[in-house]
């Protein structure tokens, strides 16, 4: 049976033959742009990320994941900083809804 499309993944993921991972524009990319410390490395990796069909599956990805289970890099077009700083206004955002 062939891999689903993206089309047919998109309709229904859970029920596809296919994970997110396998329609990002960075899979055939080389991955040490997005695990660099350089910033010409971080802006080419991020405009791979703007182009690419499944970037808010892979940011939610690197946000909900456990500190630490990702290492630091570029992950749906957002910087480890940009990264950190978008997980710390959610958990502060939480803590706001919970009071």
């Amino acid at each position: 049976m062939p891999r689903a499309t993206y089309e047919e993944w998109r309709a229904d993921p859970e029920n596809a033959d296919a994970e997110w991972q396998d329609f990002a524009h960075c899979i055939d990319k080389n991955p040490d742009l997005f695990f660099s410390d350089k910033q010409e490395d971080i802006d080419a990796a991020k405009q791979i990320c703007r182009a690419c069909v499944v970037r808010e599956e892979c940011l939610e990805t690197a946000l909900t994941s456990a500190d630490g289970l990702y290492p630091p890099a570029v992950w749906g077009g957002m910087s480890p900083r940009e990264l950190k700083r978008l997980r710390r206004q959610r958990v502060l955002a939480k803590r706001s809804d919970m009071i």
